[in-house]
């Protein structure tokens, strides 16, 4: 008999991300593990996501939606479907960019890694590997340091926020055509989410928006969905899809070569650097809320 490690109570009345609602066909049952439980979904005939703790359904069966009665809650948002396995707020977190009639909103693919959604979030955080991972990318020797920047906890908005994040970039973004001091923005509105506002190149007054979403397969394997919103009038989604998959994919092999896979919450497990100061307000920020799921609490 399978073990399920146990849910803290706020993971478990989080809504959790589960798949791209345009890779979701109507009437169709596809399935999925979240939080160690299997679940099975699909979409009505008027569109709407209907989701259910899984039976003896496969992927591809189809199913007589009236007779699934002991259904899990389920909304869309930013092109994804979302559920709980308890009682989740009334509304996913705000990114008000998202329906702004202009941008270039698309999912940019889901793809699994072995490793937990604490790690990849912090990873997300992470400006210290851009030269080192993402070379000539989203960064480049000799321009390695990460520049002071500011971190708050917010009550108010229940959310990690980072400021006056400054990276010299080579490629900023598809659209970029020369290096340039990129300015950035982190918000972690969610414990397993994260918001990346940068500089545009294509308008200076604006920022590109890159999400990453992620449903925890179990404590140490998640599957990542990623989002953009762009200010972008010359490249195709297709395009806009592969520079970002490029990216996670060169993230990919470190995330899963870390150890251990749960996220450490002490302060004293990792040795932080200056650089570090998000993701140790996140850490501190996952303990106060008594986040247990996919990490190692502190001691006592």
């Amino acid at each position: 008999m399978t073990t399920l490690s146990p849910l803290d109570p706020v993971t478990r009345d989080l809504w959790q991300v589960i798949a791209a609602t345009d890779e979701t066909p109507i009437g169709t049952v596809q399935t999925t593990l979240l939080l160690d439980r299997r679940i099975a979904f699909c979409r009505d005939a008027s569109g709407a996501p209907v989701v259910w703790l899984r039976g003896a359904e496969a992927a591809g069966d189809a199913v007589d939606l009236a007779a699934v009665t002991e259904r899990l809650p389920a909304i869309t948002g930013y092109g994804y479907i979302w559920t709980s396995l308890g009682t989740p707020p009334a509304q996913l977190f705000p990114i008000p960019e998202y329906g702004e009639p202009d941008r270039v909103n698309m999912s940019c693919g889901s793809i699994g890694v072995g490793s937990s959604a604490p790690r990849i979030v912090e990873n997300f955080l992470d400006m210290g590997h851009f030269p080192y991972v993402h070379t000539d990318i989203l960064g480049a020797e000799p321009h390695t340091e990460v520049k002071e920047y500011d971190v708050e906890v917010s009550e108010e908005r229940d959310e990690v926020l980072a400021t006056r994040c400054r990276f010299y970039q080579p490629r900023a973004a598809l659209s970029a055509t020369e290096g340039i001091e990129v300015e950035y923005i982190y918000r972690v509105p969610h414990p397993f989410c994260s918001v990346l506002y940068k500089s545009c190149p294509e308008d200076i007054t604006r920022q590109d928006v890159i999400a990453i979403f992620l449903q925890p397969m179990t404590a140490e394997t998640t599957r990542a969905h990623l989002l953009q919103s762009m200010v972008d009038s010359t490249n195709s989604i297709t395009a806009l899809r592969r520079f970002q998959q490029t990216i996670f994919g060169q993230d990919k092999p470190i995330l899963e070569n870390q150890f251990p896979k749960r996220l450490p919450l002490d302060p004293r497990a990792e040795t932080p650097i200056r650089a570090d100061k998000s993701a140790i307000a996140y850490r501190r920020w996952l303990s106060q809320k008594g986040i247990t799921y996919g990490v190692i609490p502190m001691a006592g």
